[in-house]
């Protein structure tokens, strides 16, 4: 059997058994199947069930509910949204945009209510995010971010630039000289929501099939080893695994998030981190990395860097790189030279997805009952609520608010054929850091990261 806890500490953490649930056991018919038990999949099957309990919905699982992104991310749940507003202004409106901004920023009180009402214990903490500005550069950064979003009219309530001594109260990062604030921002543990909502969706009534690969997608039918699920609707919620179904090989590329934690820390030692909440940070530098703080006191910080592997291969391989990981436990110490001794217990990682325009998207074809979400690069946590409503909605045939939002439908184009996509990628994340280390020594903002956003479209 399969080490599951393994794959994060997360799934580590768990308190429960993470034994797969019995697989599909033949052919079968239903209203809706969906494929994988990510966040996208089960919280489509909630707003389904929870919508009209007569449905017959079916969730179609090749590991467990939460083996991918969903119980290995960094515990952000944030309300970023990938790709270019003037992009997304283009093929729709100014004030489509802002409705989709909108939407976001109330997804986060959304997956609260959720928690509260269900009962899940997924240690959820709205205490906001903080981009930091740890370099003058940095600094500018920030401040022409703020003006970004005055310029869309997003107002204090929802973008605030702090001082050095106003982020300081906050979380006490070395060399710190501001930050950008939104409180629509929150901590999660990311394999407690995932399992917390399996079992919320299995109580009302969806079966879960788990170790039941999904080899391809058809209309109106799952194929699998166990037999064809056949549905009005399929749903594929398979965001960085996407390329390993037929036909769908160049949809997504999955691109590989690194992360480690420290064992739990003493409380003298958060008192000189001065992180007294549970606020999630990073900073404002081109090759991000994200940090936040545990229920049971570690650090765990999450970092980009790892290559993309040729023809989008995915292995478990991937998830361990010690240069990236080394990395990240030497930042812990950059940022926190008081830490003092500190022990990394947890090495991990997983893969994002990333569409051709850094775009997510959601949609369903009715001609073929063929419904997708995902391309969420990372920023998938709470995106993925937003998207099991709107594909709900999509399903049911309603026109709401969230069906005309401008990602829904979407057709991001396809990535270039090997070995073009393994070059660019690669040489795109090159030119990331490289971008880093030249503000670092020169002092001024570094043209590479420009030209980088200009070739993904974001």
């Amino acid at each position: 059997m399969a080490n599951y806890r393994s794959r994060s500490l997360w799934l580590d953490d768990f308190p429960h058994e993470l034994t797969p649930r019995p697989p599909l056991q033949g052919p079968t018919d239903v209203d809706v199947a969906i494929v994988g038990a990510g966040y996208t999949g089960l919280w489509t099957a909630y707003y389904l069930k929870k919508a009209d309990p007569r449905l017959r919905v079916a969730v179609l699982e090749r590991e467990i509910a939460g083996f991918g992104g969903s119980g290995r991310n960094g515990g952000w749940c944030h309300a970023t949204f990938p790709g270019s507003r003037e992009q997304a202004s283009k093929w729709h409106s100014r004030q489509a945009v802002i409705d989709q901004q909108r939407a976001l920023f109330d997804t986060g009180y959304e997956i609260a209510r959720v928690v509260e009402q269900e009962g899940i214990d997924a240690r959820f903490h709205r205490d906001g995010q903080l981009d930091l500005a740890t370099s003058p550069v940095q600094l500018l950064r920030a401040a022409r971010e703020i003006e970004y979003h005055r310029s869309w009219g997003f107002g204090e309530d929802d973008y605030l630039l702090l001082s050095a001594r106003e982020a300081s109260e906050r979380v006490k990062v070395a060399g710190c000289l501001g930050a950008v604030y939104t409180p629509h921002g929150a901590s999660v543990d990311p394999a407690r929501l995932a399992r917390g909502l399996a079992e919320v969706v299995e109580k009302l009534g969806v079966p879960i099939y788990e170790a039941t690969p999904v080899t391809a997608v058809a209309p109106h039918a799952a194929e699998t080893p166990f037999g064809t699920v056949k549905a009005e609707v399929v749903v594929r919620a398979t965001e960085a695994f996407t390329p390993e179904l037929p036909d769908h090989e160049r949809d997504v590329i999955p691109i590989y998030s690194l992360m480690v934690a420290t064992g739990p820390l003493e409380e003298e030692t958060w008192e000189a981190l001065g992180w007294k909440g549970h606020e999630v940070f990073g900073d404002l530098r081109h090759l991000i990395f994200y940090a936040c703080r545990t229920d049971d006191g570690r650090i765990a910080i999450c970092g980009r860097g790892a290559p993309y592997h040729y023809d989008s291969k995915l292995s478990d391989d991937f998830t361990v790189n010690s240069a990236v990981q080394g990395h990240l436990g030497e930042l812990i110490r950059t940022l926190f030279p008081q830490i003092g001794r500190f022990e990394i217990t947890h090495c991990w990682g997983g893969a994002i997805a990333a569409s051709r325009d850094w775009y997510s998207s959601v949609g369903l074809d009715r001609a073929t009952g063929l419904a997708w979400a995902g391309a969420y690069v990372g920023d998938g946590v709470s995106t993925t609520n937003l998207a099991g409503r709107t594909v709900c909605d999509l399903v049911r045939g309603e026109d709401t608010p969230l069906t005309r939002l401008p990602w829904v439908d979407h057709r991001s184009p396809a990535w270039e054929p090997e070995p073009l996509r393994w070059i660019g990628v690669n040489l795109a994340l090159r030119m990331m850091a490289s971008a880093d280390k030249v503000e670092e020594t020169r002092g001024r903002p570094s043209r590479r990261a420009d030209l980088v956003a200009e070739l993904i479209g974001a």
